[in-house]
């Protein structure tokens, strides 16, 4: 099986990426049928040679089938948000210590220790389910900061208020990490000068409120606060692994996660490396994404740099609204 090889997906080296993004198609191949299957229908089970030429999962499949390589009883079964009545996805994790290593590895490349944070978390929509990868991502980063402080808040926003309040004159780094809609209210409220916390929004409005532009977003979140800039996190519950972005929606892997682009009316013909940016169909290679399927067409429409930064720009039109991206720009 793949176990030995499991820590180096998180110590991956430069140039390293694609010999193990073509390891990972080989096993995943062989040991999930439903994969197998999918790449048969594409007609890409005779061989690839090139990232681009991998087939990519459609994200819907999450929704209606076992996504499994090899045969395993999970430890951990999580589930997306949605829309009254809409079918949601769900990801059957083989081993949490994979979800765990990835999310504070790709965390602490961006922003130094997790333990050197309070981390407050204003998420009310996930909190509402029990099964939110969010939710549990953050909770691992409270087990490992251990701060007396840290919490989850659902609208008790004059007690978050009092909590910034005595961690800024304590001049504590801070993350507080909200749902968009639940930080506008925030913000709105408690209009707060921070100097020690970094603001980092995720999840969308939820339908709650009008959609804005993200750049509307953080410009009114930026005056409530003080802030030079407003952080975003861009992961979802079919990933094992999330993208962060210091400022203005340009999201930044870490470095066992990639992007593509595939044009909307081509899907099929992707780009990995562009010389000036280009907008498309996103898809993903997740290598964290071990006894799943690393290869993920997403339904997000995005726009890939050529440093290899993303932004969201939107839902594909035919897709369902997920909260993972509501936010338009």
């Amino acid at each position: 099986m793949y176990n030995a090889d499991i820590t180096k997906i998180f110590e991956i080296g430069e140039g390293e990426f694609g010999q193990m993004a073509m390891s990972l198609f080989r096993f995943q191949y062989e040991h999930n049928p439903l994969y197998a299957k999918y790449t048969h229908l594409t007609g890409k089970d005779k061989g690839v040679a090139i990232l681009e030429e991998l087939p990519f999962l459609p994200i819907s499949f999450f929704k209606t089938h076992a996504v499994k390589t090899t045969q395993f009883v999970e430890e951990a079964v999580f589930r997306s948000s949605g829309t009254t009545g809409a079918k949601t996805s769900k990801h059957l994790v083989k081993e949490v210590s994979l979800y765990k290593t990835s999310g504070a590895s790709a965390f602490e490349r961006m922003y130094g220790p997790v333990e050197d944070y309070c981390i407050l978390a204003l998420l009310p929509s996930y909190l509402e389910r029990g099964d939110s990868s969010l939710v549990y991502m953050v909770g691992d980063f409270m087990k490992r900061s251990k701060h007396p402080l840290n919490g989850f808040y659902l609208e008790d926003f004059d007690r978050l208020h009092q909590t910034l309040r005595t961690l800024e004159a304590q001049k504590q780094k801070t993350l507080l990490i909200g749902v968009t809609y639940a930080l506008m209210d925030f913000a709105e409220a408690f209009p707060l000068a921070l100097q020690h916390t970094l603001v980092m929004e995720t999840g969308g409005m939820k339908g709650r409120k009008k959609e804005l532009l993200r750049t509307e977003v953080h410009s009114r979140l930026q005056e409530a606060f003080g802030l030079p800039a407003i952080h975003s996190e861009y992961g979802m519950t079919e990933l094992l692994s999330q993208a962060y972005a210091r400022e203005a929606g340009r999201f930044i892997t870490p470095p066992w996660m990639k992007i593509l682009v595939g044009e909307e009316d081509d899907p099929g013909t992707l780009v990995s490396k562009t010389e000036k940016p280009v907008t498309g169909v996103l898809h993903i290679i997740d290598l964290a994404n071990l006894y799943s399927c690393s290869f993920i067409a997403t339904e997000d429409l995005g726009r890939l740099h050529p440093d290899g930064s993303f932004e969201v720009l939107g839902r594909m039109d035919h897709s369902d609204i997920r909260g993972c991206s509501l936010l338009t720009l």
